[in-house]
């Protein structure tokens, strides 16, 4: 039977006690020398288990005057850090990541309509926007569309969610052939989409947010794995 190492189990006592909220985010953890007293364990064995929260995300490790272990509570930005690491990690295939959207944006599209507030409407048109400007590169067009696609799922002011599509999004269009696939035509439908789903977004009508988010990123799957087939048909062979 493997035994844990005692820098595991101290940094899985530690992490226990700040998901229970016993340390507070932005509080210090005791300094090294008072856990080495509390927990009679040496020093090196301390820092292994800080640096195994750090790595975590549950502290952030400053050095100087102030410095310490200061707690932080996992956001959003730890979700879709550990989506897109599992995503890369595992090659997950570009048709199972489309399948995922589809599941997932018209929920958030729902829920958008639901809880959006003003600075949430404002967030997506900026992203309209700049969707709009039609001199703009293709890296501009493809950040101002993960944006805007991020602003909605930000706008269900749900954080799982919020940090689902942040991962998913990136994933998506790093997998894509924007190059041969985003032309003109398609900047002018997204944005048309983005504008429609807006609107019901803005008028609370989760209903039509639904449909027409639903019928937005089933069409854009559809025309990229179109695209994704025949380039895997035209790659010559050796």
């Amino acid at each position: 039977m493997q035994v844990p190492k005692a820098s595991d189990v101290l940094a899985e006592e530690l992490r226990e006690r700040i998901l229970r909220g016993e340390f507070r985010e932005g509080t210090v953890l005791p300094p090294e020398r008072e856990l080495v007293v509390q927990t009679q364990m040496s020093r090196t064995t301390v820092r292994e288990a800080l640096r195994i929260l750090e790595v975590q995300g549950l502290i952030r490790i400053k050095t100087g005057r102030s410095g310490g272990a200061y707690v932080q509570v996992p956001g959003e930005e730890s979700v879709a850090s550990s989506v897109n690491l599992m995503i890369r990690g595992r090659r997950i295939r570009l048709a199972a990541l489309l399948e995922t959207r589809e599941a997932i944006e018209p929920a958030c599209a729902r829920l958008a309509a639901k809880y959006r507030t003003d600075s949430d409407l404002v967030a997506l048109e900026t992203a309209n926007v700049a969707i709009s400007v039609e001199s703009g590169s293709l890296a501009d067009f493809l950040q101002a569309n993960v944006d805007w696609h991020v602003a909605v799922a930000t706008a269900s002011h749900n954080e799982l969610l919020t940090g689902f599509m942040s991962a998913l999004s990136r994933a998506i269009y790093a997998s894509t052939d924007n190059q041969g696939f985003i032309d003109a035509e398609v900047r002018s439908l997204t944005l048309r989409a983005h504008q429609r789903i807006t609107e019901a977004i803005r008028a609370r009508d989760a209903d039509g947010a639904v449909r027409r988010m639903s019928r937005h990123v089933h069409a854009y799957a559809e025309a990229v794995l179109k695209i994704d087939e025949r380039t895997a048909i035209e790659v010559p062979e050796g």
